[in-house]
């Protein structure tokens, strides 16, 4: 992949190289059939000049290198019969190779097909936050599925095809120069106008593919969002606008395939043109050469067929560069996602030798570094000035956080204070632009990301379900090597109802239709937000790492439930750390210390009983919740009267 960057073309041989010699074995088939469709002419040459008119082949004719005059004579059954079987072995031999060479370069356009959905795929996964946020999901849905399915066809059908047509014109043009010269003339003075119509035509064409695909991919992100928004839309009674917003780039992606059907019919039209007089021409010039006694009745028919294979493969080979034009879209489009950069190496060894220092480990009890790595790892962690800025803006700034292994933190701060972005730093779905991150005493980034992300359960603000049983949806964690399991051992769904038992997700689990086995998700029974807040919780417990991050997952919950799922995180997980980030604050009070974050900067930080004694941020905030509380529980009181 170190080359293909230079050229469209160059980009997809990169994936079609291990293809080459099959596919050079089907172009060889292809050409052999190509010659058996040649020969054909020929033998309705010598059906009519020596089965029908009786005329006497001369020794340097096709005839004589297949038939013995003596043999087999002029106007007699003999000859027609043999001619016949000689005609239908070529057929058959044609008809085999072409059903051969087809089915194997579909063979090969899947394999190439899919190569490239690998491959983009994967590139969609290594890419960081930041960077994949430059794409809608539109556009990546189009890259990733449509853009391989048009620049396949290049490799299986365009190039062979025209490497087919070429090879075919060629053979044409040799036969015609053996029957005469003159017969050139015509399709050799139109041949470079179709060469200037079809560079016309190239240009405007790929605009018009680029437009086409910019409305598949809008319409990929118009039906993605309505889909995931429905609820919203209907929330707000808002479908009229959506329909509309839907109509509109509908109408667009018509529009643009309709001005792409006139350009073709146009395209069509020059072409046609171009060939039927071509063929016209060559048949008044061949008729003159019967006329003259240069040429017989046969070969007039012979070469009027010949001409206009000459004048087809002309217009295929330019209309495949035409439609080539759409491959190229799609394949400029892959390359340049591919060639896109993560902003987070997997693993960055220059850091490799970067450390903390005797005096940080001596806050952490003086515990010796640890280099491997594995999910039963005790993570001693260290923030030493961590800074984030994004495009220019600062997102966290000089951010110091002391963590050892067991240490229950806690986080909050107003919306928008940089919370969940330090968490995310942990995992490096963001990269620090200053300071470090030490994971017992190594720089994190001298850890891979699947070393790193193995130490971290972490839960994210936005709940989400694969369209799944529940039982697979909490096991996710235990996905090794793509095995995906249908069904679990008995201590596997044991594990499963633990973890769903901790998270306090057991109780309602069991109320739904099949229990475990009920599918959720996109096209399963939906759940409320507390429920897939509860399963993703569990999710995170599954996986039992050393270091378990709930970013404000409680938020749906009720103050009664968030309680229960803490406390028994805390009993049945007493040794891990629990970072846990909520606008809440009673799900902070048992924290070891806890940090109000505001402008990206630590504002406070403390214990809860300090924090409070503080009178600061964080105490204003918690005594304006628990007012709020009070009102709640004072408005619940009150008994409405009976009617």
């Amino acid at each position: 992949m170190k080359n293909y960057k230079n050229s469209t073309f160059g980009f997809g041989m990169h994936y079609y190289k291990k293809c080459i010699p099959v596919a050079v074995l089907t172009q060889l088939m292809s050409f052999a059939a190509t010659v058996a469709d040649l020969i054909l002419p020929l033998i309705l040459e010598m059906f009519i000049d020596y089965v029908i008119c009786s005329n006497i082949p001369s020794q340097d004719s096709f005839f004589s290198l297949i038939f013995d005059l003596e043999k087999y004579p002029v106007h007699s059954w003999r000859l027609f019969i043999h001619l016949l079987i000689f005609s239908l072995s070529v057929l058959f031999i044609r008809i085999v190779l072409v059903y051969t060479k087809n089915l194997l370069n579909q063979i090969i356009g899947l394999k190439l097909e899919t190569s490239l959905r690998y491959e983009t795929y994967r590139k969609l996964m290594s890419l960081d936050s930041q960077t994949l946020s430059s794409f809608n999901s539109g556009e990546l849905l189009q890259t990733i599925n449509g853009d391989t399915i048009m620049y396949k066809d290049l490799f299986s059908l365009i190039i062979p095809a025209i490497a087919d047509s070429i090879f075919a014109l060629v053979l044409s043009i040799g036969i015609l120069a053996k029957m005469s010269l003159w017969l050139l003339l015509v399709p050799g003075i139109l041949t470079p106008v179709f060469v200037i119509e079809l560079n016309k035509f190239k240009k405007i064409s790929r605009e018009k593919f680029e437009a086409i695909r910019s409305g598949n991919a809008a319409m990929n992100l118009t039906v993605q969002e309505n889909i995931a928004a429905v609820r919203l839309v209907r929330a707000f009674t808002n479908e009229d606008f959506e329909e509309k917003k839907f109509n509109a780039a509908n109408e667009n992606l018509k529009k643009s395939h309709l001005e792409q059907i006139s350009l073709s019919a146009k395209f069509e039209a020059v072409f046609n043109s171009i060939k039927q007089t071509a063929y016209i021409g060559t048949i008044a010039v061949s008729t003159l050469l019967v006329f003259s006694g240069h040429f017989q009745i046969g070969a007039l028919v012979a070469c009027s067929n010949y001409v206009l294979k000459i004048m087809n493969y002309v217009t295929n080979i330019n209309n495949y560069f035409f439609r080539m034009q759409q491959q190229l879209v799609s394949g400029s489009k892959m390359m340049n996602f591919m060639a896109k950069k993560s902003a987070v190496k997997d693993k960055d060894e220059s850091y490799e030798n970067e450390k903390s220092s005797t005096e940080d480990f001596k806050i952490n009890g003086g515990k010796k570094d640890v280099f491997s790595l594995n999910k039963n790892i005790k993570p001693e962690i260290i923030i030493k000035n961590a800074s984030l800025s994004i495009d220019g803006n600062s997102i966290l700034q000089n951010i110091c956080v002391d963590i050892p292994y067991g240490k229950k933190l806690g986080i909050t701060g107003s919306t928008g204070s940089g919370k969940s972005m330090l968490l995310e730093t942990l995992v490096r779905n963001f990269e620090l632009t200053d300071g470090g991150i030490f994971i017992n005493g190594r720089n994190l980034r001298s850890y891979s990301l699947k070393e790193l992300r193995s130490m971290f359960s972490y839960v994210f603000q936005e709940a989400f379900l694969f369209s799944n049983t529940i039982a697979a949806n909490i096991d996710y964690a235990e996905k090794e090597d793509a095995d995906f399991k249908d069904s679990f051992t008995a201590e596997e769904k044991e594990k499963i109802i633990t973890a769903a038992k901790h998270a306090q997700a057991h109780d309602f689990v069991m109320k739904l239709p099949d229990e475990y086995e009920t599918v959720v998700g996109e096209r399963g029974m939906g759940l409320s937000g507390g429920q897939k807040q509860r399963l993703s919780i569990a999710r995170a417990l599954m996986k039992n790492a050393g270091v378990i991050i709930l970013d404000d997952s409680t938020s749906a919950l009720d103050t009664e439930t968030e309680h229960k799922l803490l406390e028994d995180i805390k009993t049945y997980y007493p040794e891990k750390t629990i970072i846990i980030c909520a606008h809440k604050i009673s799900s902070l009070k048992d924290c070891d210390e806890i940090l109000y974050m505001k402008d990206g900067q630590i504002a406070e930080r403390g214990t809860f009983d300090e924090l409070i004694k503080l009178n600061g941020h964080f105490a204003k905030v918690y005594e304006i919740q628990m007012m709020q509380k009070k009102s709640l529980v004072d408005y619940n009181s009150i008994k409405t009267p009976e009617n």
